[in-house]
Parts: C-alpha cells; structure tokens; sequence
C-alpha cells in the first residue's frame, strides 16, 4: 500500500506532462489518414473510427484507472451533463470566439502589424471543411476534453493545484497549435475553468465543440455572401463583422438564461 503511495504520489506532478504527451500522441494518430492534401471520405471515416477508439481507450483509463492510482480523481465523475447547461454553453461558444479572436488580436497588435484579409472559400474548401468539420466538432472536442483536461487536472485535490495544472496544460496544449498559440492557450483556460468549476468535463467538450462549429458555420455564412468576417493565418485570428457579433450575443444571453434557468 505504501508503494502505491509512493508511486502515485511521484506521478501525480507529472499529471499534465503525462496527460499532454498521451493526447498528442492519440492526435497525431488519428489524423494519420487524412495527413495528405486529398483524402476524401474514406480518409475522414477512418480517422473517425480511429478517433472513437481512442475515446474508448480514454474514457477506461480516466474512469476507471486515474480513480484508482488518484483518489481525489473520484470528485470529477464522468456523470452526465444536464442539457440546459450543455446547450447555454453551445449558445455562448459564439461571443467566447468573438472575444478571443479581439484578444489575441489586440496582444499580437502589440509586437508587430497583423495582416488582415476577408475570409474567402470556394465551393470545394467549403464542402472539405465541412466534411473535417464532423471530426472538430463530434469527436476532437471530447478527446481533446479527456485528455487534456480530465486526465491532468483531476488527480489533484485542492482548488489551487488544479487551476496550476491547468495553466501548465494550457501551455502544453497551444504549443502543437503552432499557427494559433495564443487562442490556444486562451481556450484551453477556458475550457479548463468551466472543468474546475462543473467537475463535469462534458461542459468543456459544449464549449470546445461550440467553438469549432461556429467556426464553421461562420465559413459558411462568409460563403454565402451573408457576411464579411477578417481573418488572419499566423497566428489564427477571426474578427467578425457588426452582424455576426450582434447575432453572437444575442445567442448568448440566450444561452446563459438556459444556464441560470431555475428548474
């Protein structure tokens, strides 16, 4: 018994180290079969099977395995979410895109000039998009979610270690996001926040999956011709025009009436 103690206490700081290599690596497998500039849907179905595979093997290893070497790991359950909460924060994800694309805007303004452009597409960049757009939003987010926040920060018991585990896995999640550090890095808080504060990692994988389908939507909604949305590729940056913020909030206050609804 003392030697479990032991060990778990040597691995628990190494958590979030352990936790990033272990993401990363399922990443970089996963994305194997569509590695290449044209893959189609035979690629993309792949890297889906794949990626549930991976989901799989995770959600053994953090409900099952961390509780047991990580006692503290048993305050974060994978219980399911309420869906209120879930949609508010898929509301929300809207004006969390708005407001990180003008900060690290404004922090990227600070050390040189940022080249802005309009967010063109063409039909066959729209339809590959949204075909990637089924992964980055169904299955990345939870991956992502378990790995880089539920298997790094729940092995710690008090609120101010998590929050340090989740600034060092934030630094280690932006760092393979190498043309989008910043936004990384700032979503990667958020999302590990919302982790904390819920100890329910699906409120993270609404606001991560929120993210990545307003992205998308909002490329469809430039190719449309309904707007005009900015971007910038180095790092990525999305300013939106008067519309789609407005749209944004409205959706958002939306979403936190559904949060803050009394049953």
């Amino acid at each position: 018994m003392n030697n479990k103690n032991r060990f778990s206490d040597f691995l628990k700081p190494l958590m979030p180290f352990i936790a990033a290599a272990y993401g990363v690596a399922l990443i970089y497998l996963t994305a194997l079969p569509i590695d290449g500039n044209e893959t189609g849907i035979g690629g993309e179905m792949l890297s889906w099977l794949l990626s549930l595979a991976a989901i799989g093997l995770t959600l053994v290893i953090v409900g099952r395995v961390e509780p047991k070497l990580f006692p503290p790991a048993r305050q974060f359950p994978l219980k399911r979410p309420a869906w209120r909460v879930f949609l508010g924060l898929l509301l929300i994800a809207p004006l969390w895109l708005v407001i990180e694309g003008y900060v690290v805007y404004g922090l990227t303004s600070l050390a040189y000039a940022v080249q802005m452009e309009p967010l063109n597409y063409s039909t066959s960049e729209l339809r590959e998009d949204l075909l990637a757009g089924v992964h980055a939003v169904l299955l990345a987010p939870v991956l992502e979610e378990l790995c880089f926040r539920q298997m790094a920060i729940s092995p710690f018991r008090r609120r101010g270690a998590q929050i340090v585990a989740c600034v060092v896995m934030a630094v280690l999640f932006g760092m393979p996001h190498v043309r989008n550090s910043p936004g990384a890095f700032l979503a990667a808080m958020a999302y590990g926040l919302v982790f904390i504060l819920s100890r329910n990692i699906w409120y993270g994988v609404a606001l991560h999956a929120g993210h990545n389908l307003w992205v998308t939507l909002f490329a469809l909604y430039c190719c449309l011709g309904l707007g005009d949305i900015q971007m910038a590729r180095t790092p990525v940056i999305y300013l939106l025009d008067v519309k789609a913020i407005v749209g944004s909030v409205v959706l958002a206050v939306v979403g936190l009436l559904l949060i803050f609804k009394k049953r």
